[in-house]
């Protein structure tokens, strides 16, 4: 059983960046691919980032590559997203989830609730 608790949202001018953090419980954290999704309001929740169970192998979506960086802290039961270069249409609640795939949205095995982020203009 894993546990995944995100923090680190909150609200930021366009441009800004935002660390977000999801932190594990559990023993089976480091055997997991790490995932960050996220749902705008009234659209569908779309895969954002992962992030392999070592941390050496990372996966982006496009609309993120190159301003989003995703990492991994297997001695602190930890994934974070650093946000850079942020853009009103990153605005969402992210969720990290834990599975055996990236992006596999439909077969992660742990979901956190969310953590808001919101980019103003």
């Amino acid at each position: 059983q894993v546990q995944l608790v995100e923090s680190g949202g909150g609200l930021m001018q366009a441009g800004g960046s935002l660390r977000l953090s999801c932190a594990a419980s559990g023993r089976a954290f480091s055997s997991y691919v790490m995932n960050w999704f996220r749902q705008a309001p009234g659209k569908e929740r779309e895969f954002v980032a992962a992030v392999s169970s070592g941390g050496g192998s990372t996966v982006y979506a496009d609309s993120v590559k190159g301003r989003f960086t995703v990492s991994r802290d297997n001695a602190k039961n930890t994934v974070y997203l650093q946000m850079n270069s942020l853009k009103p249409e990153d605005t969402a609640v992210y969720y990290c989830a834990a599975g055996r795939k990236v992006a596999d949205r439909d077969g992660m095995a742990y979901w956190g609730k969310g953590t808001l982020v919101t980019v103003s203009s």
